[in-house]
């Protein structure tokens, strides 16, 4: 029999399901691999094996009675720790909430532990998702499973924010993993560990109890190995959240049982703007591959123009630095989290003292953009101006849609690079999030899915676009290239 870690998510659950193994064992089996790996790769800031197991044997008894185990049930899965869990620490892989524990559960972890699934643990990430190689992390890098051929024993980065959840999905940690998107954070690790990830229509999955970054742009999605995995994971993470005011009051479609790879009928657009001077020669080939693919899989190949595509990336970082600004307002020392209290201290020196000590360089770099952008002097002249290309943005996909059902463009600009390569150099780190900034400007579904293998032999990630609420179409374009693909490579254990 396939080793149970080698395994996904729908044949776990079928698996469970017909009683070829237990949930207990699947538990078991992903718990012994998270606790070998955690030391090489800190996917992992706190690993919850009991919970894991807790899960899976209330699975098992389910079945027992004869009663459905659920969409996800007996999968056990890794947790981005933006996700409060009740009662398990929750840290935004920030050093001022360690130690916290939240009285409730978020509504996207809660759906999927009602779905049957199980926690192996919190995945480590970019702190407070600000990163796009989870070199920000209070709690150490995440190190890539992937080596590059003939690179030594350099390590890579996993890509960010989302990169604990895409080492430990690539690694066979676990079969699945939580991720949160907002401009590229699902996408760009999938492409650079070889894996699948979605990031729905914004609204699509509630917001409620997930740490917040920007507010208008953050968005819950699912990592796993294939599209299939994504669209049975996204189906028990997604729903109207009264608890939520930004999330949309409209039913789940059933992804995985209307799953087709038929492109039949369907016109795919290739936007001119993002063939960029200077691209990568392997993410070009890839790209032109994904057109063969599609064209194979009945597709019609459009040229589209996205023209303000240029503006999007100063955009979002105008955007997403106010919003962060707001937010992280509340970490003040006062009521949970760290609090530095200097002898002889007031109430201002509390709040910068704990402040200080407890945000990162990358993270109090945004606050500082993000209040200058905010500020009375800057307000009209930054944030107003990004607010109005973002209209522009959305304008163009919506001029793009009419002519064409989805996008296909690279995910990112380049795959997996070296630990400390940019770490010195912000803007070329925020460079990363070129190709996946727009679509989340425009909050529209976006999926990366494998196309292959670099000359170095790391993996490369197509991006499909869809139109708002259209994550079906997305999913099946997905699947359309995964079976054309043919990508079966996983990194050589050496961990």
């Amino acid at each position: 029999m396939t080793e149970l870690t080698e395994l996904g998510v729908a044949q776990i659950r079928d698996g469970v399901a017909s009683g070829d193994f237990t949930a207990v064992e699947v538990a078991e089996a992903f718990n012994a691999n998270v606790a070998a790996a955690n030391d090489a790769l800190n996917a992992f800031i706190v690993a919850t094996p009991e919970k894991a197991i807790e899960a899976a044997k209330a699975v098992d008894a389910k079945r027992a009675k004869g009663e459905a185990p659920g969409k996800m049930g007996g999968v056990p899965i890794g947790m981005k720790d933006l996700f409060a869990t009740k009662g398990v620490q929750t840290t935004a892989a920030s050093h001022i909430l360690e130690g916290f524990a939240p009285e409730y559960e978020s509504t996207v972890s809660q759906r999927l532990w009602d779905a049957g699934a199980g926690m192996l643990g919190k995945l480590n990430m970019d702190q407070f998702a600000m990163g796009s190689s989870n070199e920000t992390s209070h709690f150490g890098d995440v190190v890539n499973p992937w080596r590059a051929a003939g690179g030594g024993n350099a390590g890579l980065a996993p890509g960010g924010s989302s990169g604990g959840s895409s080492a430990a999905v690539a690694a066979r940690l676990c079969p699945a993993a939580t991720g949160t998107d907002t401009g590229g954070s699902i996408r760009q690790p999938a492409a650079f560990t070889g894996i699948t990830g979605i990031k729905p229509t914004y609204g699509r999955c509630s917001r409620w109890g997930i740490v917040a970054f920007a507010s208008s742009l953050d968005q819950a999605g699912p990592m796993a190995r294939d599209t299939r995995d994504c669209a049975i994971m996204l189906e028990a993470m997604a729903g109207f959240d009264p608890k939520d005011s930004t999330s949309l009051d409209m039913d789940v479609p059933a992804w995985e049982a209307n799953l087709s790879p038929d492109m039949k009928g369907k016109r795919v657009g290739i936007p001119r703007e993002y063939r960029m001077d200077g691209m990568d020669a392997d993410i070009v080939k890839s790209w032109e591959d994904g057109v063969t693919w599609l064209r194979d899989a009945g597709a019609e190949i459009v040229d589209i123009s996205l023209p303000h595509t240029k503006y999007a990336l100063p955009a979002y970082y105008i955007i997403a630095p106010a919003e962060a600004s707001s937010n992280l307002a509340r970490y003040d020392g006062v009521r949970y989290g760290l609090r530095e209290l200097p002898d002889g201290a007031n109430l201002q020196d509390m709040y910068a003292a704990t402040r200080s000590a407890g945000f990162g360089a990358e993270v109090k770099r945004r606050i500082l953009i993000g209040t200058y952008v905010l500020s009375a002097g800057f307000y009209d002249a930054y944030y107003t101006q990004a607010q109005k290309v973002r209209t522009l943005i959305s304008h163009d996909f919506r001029n793009a849609f009419a002519e064409c059902d989805v996008i296909l463009a690279p995910t990112a600009p380049s795959a997996a690079f070296a630990l400390g390569d940019k770490s010195d150099d912000p803007l070329a780190m925020y460079l990363n999030d070129v190709f996946a900034v727009p679509a989340s400007m425009a909050g529209l579904p976006a999926m990366s899915v494998p196309a292959g293998l670099n000359r170095d032999g790391l993996p490369l990630g197509l991006q499909i676009i869809g139109n708002a609420f259209d994550e079906q179409g997305v999913l099946n374009a997905g699947l359309a290239i995964e079976q054309r693909a043919g990508f079966t490579a996983k990194p050589e254990k050496w961990w």
